[in-house]
């Protein structure tokens, strides 16, 4: 009897110790990349023809965003942007000339900058990266150099190769810091990335980790393999997204089957807004106008979505305004960091939004081409200092208006009616704002200018 008592005691105990450990257990971190995928592009968006039912179901047990901004309009400057928790013109990522990385660019992310991989790892996480990097294919830039224990994928876009343009090497097929295939076959990709983020998943499952799936689709050229080749009414481009859709499923299963679901935090998202210029080779920004490469909110407004059972409350909407920036400073409280004090991070934590609480609606968003702050948003209100639709000729990128204009976002998310003339206390307001902010650092001069040889 005395023996069965003990025995009853240890169990409760261990018991008990385990459910401390779980509750103390630092949680893990997934960020899902698409590339160039359009706010409408989902049809939990509302595009009437592409299908995206895991997403769908990932926004009905998590949080759907309507107003979530990236940093940049193209792709390498909001990858550092979203990884540094830093604006482009802080982290030495934005230039006037060259807006992003290509295989004859000679430099990278700098050192000097913490990503989460890094924050991360000094906390005890396992991380890694599978997908598109494009923050500096030379050695010194790679993922290994950026906080990263593991790299499956390409150092930059997919469509920078020998066989779309002669002048580019063939593009390469990283495992860590080694080349293991020239010019892989696109149509596999999603396949393979998806494997590799299950199998990181499964390797990892007995600490903490952060997996950074950065899918180069729907950025062209598209491919997509045989199982979802033809599957949409919106053709090719809405095959891969199909694909992307089921990669993303994939992902969310294993954490179920792993019972990691409850203690890992997954945010999907897109890098900028769609190529309308590839036609039916590019995507929707949906109610939005314009899109990659402008600073209109089809430019930087894309979908996004949170997803954690047991923390973030099911079939969520929020309106909040949030940006990339805001993961960063998320993540290093979710993880309790002592994160370094001589730099200014450009978010801020969101997990109170996460969990129901309701955000500030006076956060401030900039929008910048290149160097140049074109538009600020502040609460529902957005001011155009400059215009810059993707349909205008080179020549007039940047021009600077002589009356700024103004949109209430609220009521007209697609920035059709100016109404500056009604409200010139908000654009004198705005003003202000712009001037203060651009004041208020030194931008760190552009790191990738120079061009080195191809070999």
């Amino acid at each position: 009897m005395r023996l069965l008592y003990l025995l009853l005691s240890l169990i409760m105990v261990l018991s008990f110790s385990s459910k401390i450990k779980a509750q103390n257990q630092k949680p893990n971190i997934i960020i899902i990349l698409a590339d160039d995928l359009g706010y409408g592009d989902l049809s939990c968006y509302g595009h009437p023809t592409i299908r995206t039912p895991y997403l769908d179901q990932m926004a009905k047990e998590g949080m759907r965003f309507t107003q979530f901004y990236v940093a940049a309009n193209v792709c390498s400057p909001s990858r550092a942007a979203l990884l540094t928790g830093r604006l482009p013109l802080r982290n030495g990522m934005a230039g006037e000339q060259r807006v992003v990385l290509f295989p004859n660019s000679s430099g990278g992310l700098p050192a000097s900058e913490i990503t989460i991989a890094e924050a991360l790892k000094s906390a005890g996480y396992s991380t890694g990266i599978i997908g598109k990097w494009h923050l500096g294919h030379l050695p010194q830039y790679l993922p290994a150099k950026q906080g990263f224990d593991y790299f499956y994928g390409i150092p930059y876009s997919n469509d920078m190769n020998s066989i779309r343009n002669k002048s580019n090497p063939p593009l390469p097929l990283y495992k860590d810091s080694k080349v293991i295939e020239e010019n892989p076959d696109q149509s596999l990709s999603t396949k393979n990335y998806t494997e590799e983020a299950i199998n990181f998943i499964k390797r990892n499952k007995t600490k903490p980790f952060f997996l950074y799936y950065a899918n180069h689709f729907p950025h062209e050229p598209l491919s997509v393999s045989n199982d979802f080749k033809g599957k949409s009414k919106r053709g090719l481009y809405g095959d891969v997204v199909a694909e992307l859709d089921w990669s993303v499923g994939q992902v969310l299963k294993t954490l179920r089957e792993q019972k990691l679901d409850k203690n890992t935090l997954v945010i999907f998202t897109s890098d900028n807004g769609p190529t309308l210029q590839h036609r039916e080779a590019g995507g929707s920004a949906g109610l939005l106008y314009e899109g990659k490469k402008t600073t209109y909110e089809g430019g930087m407004r894309v979908p996004a979505i949170a997803w954690w059972p047991g923390k973030i409350l099911t079939n969520q909407i929020s309106e909040t305004v949030v940006t990339s920036m805001d993961i960063m400073p998320t993540v290093i409280n979710l993880a309790n960091i002592n994160f370094a004090k001589d730099r200014q991070l450009d978010g801020a934590d969101i997990l109170p939004v996460l969990t129901g609480e309701p955000g500030k609606a006076d956060k401030i968003v900039y929008y910048y081409n290149k160097t140049t702050l074109q538009a600020i948003r502040k609460g529902s209100w957005k001011a155009h200092f400059y215009i810059l639709p993707s349909s205008a000729p080179a020549k007039e990128f940047g021009k600077l208006l002589d009356q700024p204009l103004l949109y209430n976002l609220d009521t007209d998310p697609s920035e059709r009616l100016d109404v500056s003339k009604a409200h010139p206390e908000i654009i004198e307001d705005i003003r202000k704002e712009y001037d203060r902010h651009v004041k208020s650092f030194t931008p760190m001069p552009l790191q990738f200018d120079a061009i080195i040889e191809n070999k």
